[in-house]
């Protein structure tokens, strides 16, 4: 089979083959594993391989071979409707460990299935029925035609903002509700999701200053960018669906009775009692204020590394959501915040007290809840705004 290997062909190639194996490897770890996450992220990674295939076969040869040509044009390679609610749903399982793919989920793929009918359509007229070139007498690719690209680009911009919005939601109620936060805020998901909108700008760029942006040859650097920022999702993605397994991971699902993120999402409330409860200030709550600060003291709760905000409301017999609002107003905190600050203020009182003669500075923030350094590191600096080196060396 004819494959002209140039560098642009021969470039695309690389990530294409890569894209592959990866799919495959995290079909592996999803079946094994029973890892939902990994299922979507196999998807998208495998579309992303077939988005870029065109261009990728285009390079070397395949356009300029009349039965070569008809693979690209009778495969729809480029499913820009598919693409953009992959990614949501992977985002979405990746930070609700208990999330279901339920039956209004399929109106996400809508756009999707009529595109496939519309290239399933084109196939019978003009290779079963015409046995003639009618839908593409124009010699060009329906993938590549403009509205079905810019549609695609706007659902890929629309569903990017969706997956924001999904994990700074995530982000918010992790804060308020564990001690542990960084260890499980998955940063880089929201890293590659700029990173895919910095991308769409760019060619939003692109089309605007290139007049020849539609030319097939000029495109060649957008695809790269494309192969190299897709390849680093799926590379983080594969190493997180390894480090998944972490070992606070399995006293997190205990200590919540339910989901924390859909419970984030649920409004039984009602907005009134949200605005009462924000306005209202009661002498219990006070009282409640004082009993919270006594045992995180006195029995020094924040010592758990894995605390939570519901075991601090189990200890004091009341509603998570009551300990919370609490810390907020009280101590204009959120949970985590709240809890490495006493942290911290630990680990400055035994090293004041020249424990660090016997223990390292690690080991003593291990000792006082943190459950890494880069984490006891951040937290130190945000509560003195100074890093732990800096700090302690002012003092002696």
């Amino acid at each position: 089979m004819h494959f002209g290997f140039g560098f642009k062909s021969s470039t695309l190639l690389i990530f294409f083959i890569h894209g592959l194996v990866f799919t495959l490897l995290l079909l592996y770890k999803g079946i094994r594993n029973e890892h939902k996450s990994s299922f979507w992220l196999a998807g998208f990674i495998f579309l992303c391989s077939m988005y870029i295939a065109p261009f990728m076969l285009g390079y070397a040869g395949w356009y300029g071979i009349k039965s070569h040509r008809e693979v690209l044009f009778f495969i729809p390679f480029q499913q820009l409707f598919l693409l953009p609610p992959l990614l949501y749903f992977y985002v979405k399982s990746s930070l609700t460990p208990s999330f279901i793919f339920q039956r209004k989920d399929w109106l996400h793929f809508i756009p999707a299935i009529v595109y496939a009918v519309y290239s399933l359509i084109i196939w019978i007229a003009d290779k079963m029925i015409l046995d003639e070139y009618y839908f593409y007498a124009d010699g060009r690719d329906k993938d590549l035609a403009l509205w079905y690209q810019i549609s695609g680009f706007i659902l890929l911009v629309f569903y990017l903002f969706a997956s924001l919005k999904h994990y700074n939601k995530y982000k918010k109620k992790t804060y308020e509700t564990v001690s542990f936060a960084d260890s499980i805020l998955y940063v880089w998901i929201q890293r590659f999701l700029i990173a895919f909108l910095g991308l769409l700008l760019i060619r939003i760029l692109f089309f605007i200053l290139n007049p020849e942006w539609a030319n097939f040859g000029n495109k060649y650097w957008y695809y790269l960018s494309f192969s190299i920022l897709f390849y680093y999702i799926a590379l983080s993605g594969y190493v997180h669906s390894i480090k998944i397994n972490l070992p606070y991971l399995p006293q997190l699902s205990k200590s919540f009775s339910v989901d924390f993120l859909a419970e984030a999402e649920e409004e039984t409330t009602g907005t009134e009692t949200t605005e009462k409860a924000e306005i209202e200030i009661t002498q219990a709550d006070k009282e409640l204020q004082k009993q919270l600060e006594h045992f995180m003291t006195s029995e020094k709760l924040f010592t758990n590394p894995n605390l939570t905000l519901f075991d601090v409301a189990s200890k004091l017999n009341t509603h998570p959501k009551k300990v919370s609002n609490i810390i907020n107003k009280g101590f204009k905190m959120n949970f985590n915040d709240f809890v490495n600050n006493y942290r911290t203020q630990e680990v400055i009182k035994k090293v004041t007290a020249s424990e660090n003669n016997t223990k390292t500075l690690l080991g003593i923030a291990l000792d006082s809840g943190f459950n890494s350094k880069s984490t006891f590191n951040r937290a130190f600096k945000k509560h003195t705004q100074q890093t732990p080196k800096e700090y302690f060396s002012q003092k002696n």
